[in-house]
């Protein structure tokens, strides 16, 4: 059954991917959605027997790379973490997965995009299931490959190929930190096994380590590696920007991305890693700093968004930050509990949104939607409850851990509590804001659209119904029926899988904060949707639009709706000078100068030339042969003297070639003439 968790998942993709033609759209729709919901029947055993239960599940697979103390095998590692990440997976994707087959009937190309799905979520679970690093790192490579091929499955579009590069070249860029992490890792305990690690990490906690010639604290050092991984895979600021032109993709794999794998594996890498983290303070400071900066810089983004799925983008960003500065405080289980109940109303949110474009024939401006809530009642009914979810309504799903992370937050007294208790309150105002801004000029007012993308407006059909009401359910209950057990006092769940020490655990405290602390994030999300939903009505428009064109209006508009600069400071300052260097020095300079004056052009055609006149040195007269000896060995010896010298400036052995290389350029231009005579 374990190894049928990741079994499953592969053959949905290899029977989509390689009898897609003759099993067609239907029939690859009907296989992998069958095996999805296959291994969500079995993810809910495992986290029983490994979460309910508490016996958690170790299974050796097979060798991999075994040389001397190096000996990294392939392994599955079963625990409360895993069983619950694991769930949250295959849910999500089972649903996508059913959801895909209708709004994505009628392209031809259904069973490769089945196919990838497919992949995606194998990939996943491999990441999620691995007992070492390196295998970790197999899933977390597969997920970002997957996320390629997704985002550009419409590869006929120009923007959808700019998008999957940017996503890929930002994700390359974290992924290069979390590889100089796993070095670090085996340099300090020899092993990348988890179980190795994280029993030696108490042992090891005074450890230092070398780098760039300077010694850093060793769990420090490593633990920064590893959260660079996570800002790249969980779009933290300053490698966020890929996220939100990830819209590019197909609807079905928004939902995917943003709720259940790519996003959630940087939270997860935190999460497992924990027994590190513990011992690294510092790192714990700056994951919980950049956190809440992520939460409120994407929450103040998304006021003024006009793209139906971009705002949703951006509510993504915004709660991964909540994830992981809940994850800096040293409250990883807030952090997964939050993961698990945001993949189910954003899931919710975009498979809604999904429901709007296909209703309106691909339209997805809310500046040119509005008055669907007559026309399209259960998708409106669905895309309110998400929001509600989303803004921490009480009693819904994201009120039991979005609040919990703020109080929790105020009640650790630090500097880094204090900072992320008030960006994250700002981030709850702002999220309640665009949230009810987005359902007040979707689905209220009047229409605003042109005519025809009215009259063929529908419903969402059954099979895109289905998954909307079942992440209903997810978004009304999954709150309510997991605090106790994932984040109540005392709660034994998470066993090992997680660890605290005692002098980082404020859950205690913040049981005992002000009542009016506790309730802050509610008076500010009411505030906030009060004005979502008034500001945006027709009789408020006219005056917000007047506001928008003061000076000070139109330069925080311009600010937030670009993005807070981000992008444009990576293009001019980053992009554009490494696009100069590439062209003028690396192709120009080196390329077709230095390379090829020491290649084709140079010591290749110089020693042919050499060669080809070498007889006119064979005169016969010994006299002459003894004059060349003892002139190459006055030369070696004159070279040997000035060694030291030539040490000085730069390695001997370049002036040779250099010299060599210069000669035969300089005899292959005295050889041209000839040569072209003789063409002639």
């Amino acid at each position: 059954m374990y190894l049928s968790i990741l079994g499953l998942p592969l053959m949905g993709f290899i029977g989509a991917a390689g009898f897609g033609r003759f099993l067609g759209g239907r029939g690859a729709g009907v296989l992998t959605t069958s095996l999805l919901g296959l291994t969500f029947l079995f993810s809910c055993t495992v986290f029983y027997e490994v979460g309910i239960c508490g016996s958690s599940c170790t299974l050796s697979v097979s060798p991999w790379f075994l040389s001397e103390s190096w000996d990294a095998t392939w392994g599955l590692l079963f625990d409360p973490l895993t069983g619950t990440m694991c769930v949250v997976v295959t849910s999500v994707s089972t649903l996508v997965h059913l959801y895909s087959t209708s709004y994505m009937g009628e392209d031809p190309h259904l069973p490769r995009f089945m196919s990838y799905l497919s992949l995606f979520t194998f990939f996943m679970l491999i990441l999620i299931t691995g007992d070492n690093f390196l295998q970790m790192f197999v899933g977390w490579e597969g997920v970002g490959l997957a996320s390629y091929l997704l985002i550009n499955f419409w590869y006929t579009r120009l923007q959808a190929n700019k998008s999957a590069i940017k996503a890929m070249i930002m994700n390359r860029i974290g992924d290069f930190g979390l590889g100089l992490g796993i070095f670090a890792l085996y340099t300090v305990f020899g092993s990348v096994n988890f179980e190795s690690i994280f029993a030696c990490a108490p042992h090891l906690s005074d450890e230092k380590i070398l780098f760039f010639g300077m010694e850093f604290h060793a769990y420090t050092l490593i633990g920064l590696l590893l959260f660079v991984g996570a800002t790249g895979k969980s779009a933290q600021i300053g490698l966020h920007t890929w996220l939100p032109d990830a819209m590019e993709g197909p609807t079905p794999v928004s939902a995917l991305i943003h709720a259940a794998t790519m996003v959630t594996a940087g939270v997860f890498l935190i999460a497992r890693c924990s027994p590190l983290y513990e011992y690294a303070p510092d790192a714990l400071g700056v994951i919980a700093l950049a956190g809440g900066m992520t939460a409120f810089f994407a929450a103040t983004t998304g006021l003024v968004q006009n793209d139906l799925k971009r705002v949703i983008a951006y509510s993504t960003c915004s709660q991964l930050g909540y994830m992981v500065f809940a994850c800096g405080l040293s409250h990883y289980d807030l952090g997964v509990f939050h993961l698990a109940n945001h993949a189910f109303f954003k899931a919710l949110l975009f498979l809604g949104a999904g429901s709007v474009i296909h209703a309106m024939a691909g339209e997805q401006d809310m500046r040119r939607l509005g008055g669907l809530a007559q026309s399209l009642p259960f998708t409106s009914t669905m895309m309110l409850l998400g929001s509600l979810a989303l803004v921490g309504f009480p009693f819904l799903s994201g009120f039991y851990s979005k609040d919990a992370l703020l109080e929790v937050s105020y009640a650790h007294f630090t500097l880094s509590g204090d900072f992320t208790f008030i960006l994250g309150c700002g981030a709850a105002f702002c999220t309640s804001y665009y949230s009810f801004r987005l359902v007040s000029l979707t689905f209220l007012g009047e229409p605003k659209g042109p005519k025809a993308s009215y009259q063929g407006i529908h419903e969402a059909p059954f099979q895109m119904a289905i998954p909307l009401v079942v992440l209903g359910i997810g978004s009304l209950f999954s709150g309510f029926l997991g605090k106790e057990l994932m984040v109540g006092l005392g709660t034994p769940f998470w066993q090992n899988a997680i660890v605290n020490l005692p002098t980082h655990n404020t859950g205690l405290e913040a049981e005992y904060i002000d009542q009016s602390i506790k309730h802050l994030p509610f008076v500010l999300t009411c505030i906030g949707g009060f004005l979502g939903l008034f500001i945006n009505s027709p009789y408020l428009s006219p005056m917000v639009y007047k506001m928008k064109l003061t000076s000070l209006g139109k330069n925080l508009y311009t600010f937030l709706n670009r993005r807070w600069l981000f992008d444009k400071v990576y293009n001019d300052y980053i992009g554009q000078p490494a696009l100069s260097f590439g062209y003028n020095v690396s192709f120009k300079s080196i390329d077709k100068g230095v390379l090829e004056i020491l290649g084709p052009f140079g010591i290749t055609q110089g020693v042919r030339n050499i060669v080809h006149e070498i007889h006119l040195l064979q005169s016969g007269l010994i006299y002459h042969y003894a004059f060349v000896m003892l002139l190459g060995l006055t030369f070696l010896l004159t070279l040997l003297s000035l060694e030291n010298l030539l040490e000085v400036w730069v390695d001997p052995r370049l002036w040779s070639i250099f010299g060599l290389g210069f000669m035969s350029y300089f005899l292959a231009g005295e050889k041209a003439p000839d040569e072209e005579k003789s063409l002639n």
